[in-house]
């Protein structure tokens, strides 16, 4: 009997691939880049036959490397990022090429709907913010600036789907991905279809993917997709969710007193609702499959633990190429001199704003002596991706319909590593906990994969079987004064550098949806 589950997670930078068996214990895994463009200054755009072939090379790989028979596996199941856009025209080529959810091109486009109403109506329809890389806002921008895509496009995706549909030629999403992309009344669990008429979106209605539950198989393999990928034909395809969502499951994620932490690209900070939260209102909201009849509200930013890989890339190359020759990653480096330095005496701060800032703040270091060196510089990094989290978080829980959570779980690169989980966890002021593994993405796929096959009765049953804590952390009050103490510092420069840096008169809308107020 078929008992392994394979997850494919397309993030931002990276396409991971990871097998797991039943318990939820990783198998082996394969990381491959996943390139972007830069056309011009704010978009974000990315070839969809090119992310196919890197994804299909990568599964390739990790049978390889593992040995596992393709007939052991039960089920494939994709996730990806929320948002952006994967067009597809009736000829099954992609439209265009794919947008990121960190595009921002619309900027001037949200401006514009808040100037005439639109953004407060659709807001309240689906729940959540207007932003400009989500999904509703960048149709709305192909039908004004290149309406020809709009006449080419057949079938509107998200990254998640259009892997999918590459793995079994089924075309559909599921309630995550269609919440996140900003389409969707959540209470009724159907296409927000008044409110996207209202906002001049009509023409796309009939080219929506239909939704359909996470935990389903959706379609079987393909001879192509298996040919590329090593898989056998007919191996079942679950439909899975996208990969916010996949890192909650994967972390454990069940219940509305969690605090749901995950460090990646974006600073993403999740709770539970038994109805959607409109104060605050959050940049995505999506019904849950962790904890049926709820919603998983959340806040995000492009603040978080990419600062750091962009520092090591940059700034740190060398350092980074020497960790690489003696077996070692740069980010091990790095938490191992702020863990040396953190007794030493320093007021550095960073703010981690290099993707954007709230109010158009820029990013920053400063506060550094004759006497800094490089652990107080990335001390200071750390930090402030942490307050950046902070500053999201204390939004999120200070609202009319906010949640009360008494523990908290990390998920992403800072989860690896103990001296960087203890600052979270000092931070937040909460018992946090970080779960097993290290692919949560690939692993959230991977439990909606069990419960497609079977598996497993139900994603919560699923999340039970194959997630446990790893480690656990508890607050340090001594540490809280001196964080305080720079938290107040950090939001008192983010003002004062937003509006030394752009003059309230030129600022353009942002995409921080309230957050770090």
């Amino acid at each position: 009997m078929a008992k392994l589950l394979i997850g494919v997670d397309a993030g931002g930078t990276m396409v991971k691939v990871a097998a797991f068996d039943a318990a939820g214990r990783e198998i082996g895994c394969e990381h491959q880049p996943n390139p972007m463009s830069f056309p011009e200054p704010g978009w974000t755009e990315r070839d969809p036959d090119r992310l196919w072939a890197i994804a299909a090379q990568a599964i390739r790989t990790m049978l390889d490397r593992t040995g596992i028979n393709p007939a052991d596996v039960a089920a494939v199941t994709a996730s990806g990022y929320g948002a952006g856009a994967f067009l597809l025209g009736g000829d099954g080529r992609p439209a265009r090429p794919a947008l990121g959810s960190t595009d921002s091109r619309a900027l001037p486009l949200i401006a514009e709907w808040q100037r005439t109403g639109v953004a407060e109506e659709l807001s309240l329809a689906v729940s959540q913010g207007v932003w400009p890389g989500q999904t509703s806002v960048l149709l709305a921008w192909f039908q004004q600036h290149e309406p020809e895509v709009l006449a080419r496009t057949a079938h509107v995706m998200n990254c998640k789907d259009y892997l999918t549909w590459k793995l079994s030629g089924e075309i559909s999403t599921d309630l995550t991905d269609a919440g996140c992309a900003g389409l969707m009344d959540l209470e009724r669990g159907t296409y927000a279809s008044d409110a996207l008429r209202a906002a001049g979106l009509g023409a796309w209605l009939p080219k929506l993917s239909p939704i359909g539950p996470a935990g389903e198989v959706v379609g079987h393999l393909t001879a192509e997709a298996a040919r590329l990928t090593g898989l056998r034909r007919g191996t079942p395809v679950a439909r899975g969710v996208y990969d916010v969502v996949g890192c909650s499951l994967a972390s454990g994620m069940t219940r509305s007193d969690q605090l749901g932490i995950v460090a990646g690209t974006f600073s993403i900070n999740s709770t539970l609702h038994p109805a959607p939260c409109l104060d605050p209102i959050p940049t995505l909201q999506c019904p849950y499959p962790g904890a049926p009849g709820h919603y998983l509200s959340t806040i995000a930013t492009p603040t978080s633990a990419s600062n750091l890989e962009w520092l090591c890339r940059t700034m740190l190359a060398a350092e980074a190429d020497r960790a690489q020759a003696a077996g070692r990653s740069i980010y091990e480096v790095c938490s191992e001199l702020v863990a040396a330095g953190e007794g030493r005496e320093s007021d550095a701060m960073f703010l981690p704003y290099l993707f954007g800032g709230p109010e158009g703040a820029p990013g920053a270091l400063f506060g550094l002596t004759a006497g800094s060196n490089l652990g107080d510089v990335l001390r200071a990094v750390f930090e402030g991706i942490v307050f950046a989290h902070r500053a999201d978080i204390d939004t999120l829980l200070g609202g009319r319909d906010s949640a009360h959570p008494r523990t908290a779980l990390l998920a992403g690169g800072p989860s690896k590593s103990d001296v960087w989980s203890q600052m979270f966890c000092d931070a937040v002021g909460l018992p946090l906990t970080v779960a097993e593994g290290s692919e949560f993405g690939a692993k959230g796929a991977a439990i909606c994969g069990a419960v497609a096959a079977g598996m497993a009765d139900d994603i919560p049953a699923a999340v039970a079987a194959m997630t446990r804590p790893c480690r656990a952390y508890h607050p340090k009050a001594e540490r809280t004064p001196r964080l305080e103490r720079q938290y107040g510092r950090y939001l008192r420069m983010s003002r004062e550098l937003s509006a030394a840096w752009m003059p309230a008169s030129e600022a353009t809308p942002s995409c921080f949806a309230g957050a770090q107020a």
